[in-house]
């Protein structure tokens, strides 16, 4: 799957399925999944059969797996695909943002092989712009008329003088609060409940550092491949690798190391 026309696949989705919805969303085309904030609609329904059916059609080897595919299905992360080609979306990521009329959510892909992520593509329809890597290639922002801007992660800062991207919701009770509490550490903070554009944000250099505890592969694959492609230093709480098969352990994206243990032992305290 070449990425260029996966990420094409994305854009058309979007133009088909996911923009003609926004903003038209009635009571009954809006469902709620694990909480309030879990939503699932029919817009993230249809775009994922297009790009599913898309994908297979030019590549009828390759597993998809997608964020509703598996809700319907959950045994589909548990299968071992490590010997094919798997492509991991999310047809709209932010749906909390999309359901609300809030302009502010993303379409991703992500390519794994051997059990190794090779690529990703990040989508915004609203910009009509995406944010792609490949392996040791770098991270790219590509723009409708084909212009391509590397993207570089933000240059180390000390603690205090650090603004992120933290998505604290998933984290247990009583670790949440410490975690909070240890906000004060840092200049700024804010989450956005759309990892496709924090991802974006953070490969621009706009921010110092990102933390997610809930790992889906759809919503951090691709955008962990762009952070290490951008310079960043990323890493699961417990300092080991991400790989695309873990669910959980959290993950903290930083400058540097140096960076990344300063965030780790006076900020994410989990």
């Amino acid at each position: 799957m070449n990425i260029d026309r996966l990420a094409g696949i994305l854009r058309q989705a979007a133009r088909e399925e996911i923009l003609p919805r926004f903003r038209r969303l009635d009571e009954g085309m809006i469902h709620t999944k694990a909480h309030a904030f879990d939503l699932v609609t029919e817009a993230d329904e249809a775009a994922e059969r297009a790009i599913t059916a898309a994908i297979n059609a030019h590549s009828p080897n390759t597993v998809v797996i997608g964020e509703e595919a598996v809700a319907a299905n959950p045994a589909l992360l548990q299968a071992n695909f490590e010997d094919r080609i798997v492509i991991y979306v999310d047809p709209i990521d932010g749906t909390a943002n999309f359901a609300a009329g809030l302009p502010l959510f993303a379409v991703m892909a992500a390519v794994v092989q051997n059990g190794e992520p090779v690529a990703g593509v990040i989508y915004d329809p609203m910009g009509d712009d995406f944010f792609m890597t490949e392996r040791d290639c770098g991270t790219w922002q590509v723009f409708p008329d084909g212009r391509r801007v590397r993207q570089k992660f933000s240059a180390p800062r000390p603690l205090s003088e650090m603004g992120g991207l933290a998505s604290t919701s998933y984290l247990p009770g009583d670790i949440r609060g410490a975690v909070l509490g240890n906000m004060a550490k840092v200049k700024m903070f804010a989450s956005y409940r759309c990892a496709g554009h924090e991802y974006r944000m953070a490969a621009g250099g706009h921010v110092h550092f990102l933390m997610y505890n809930k790992l889906m592969p759809w919503d951090h694959v691709a955008g962990a491949l762009m952070m290490r492609e951008a310079g960043a230093h990323v890493a699961k709480f417990d300092g080991s690798p991400y790989r695309p098969t873990d669910l959980a352990g959290g993950l903290i994206v930083a400058a540097d190391e140096a960076s990344w243990q300063d965030l780790r032992r006076e900020v994410f305290t989990v």
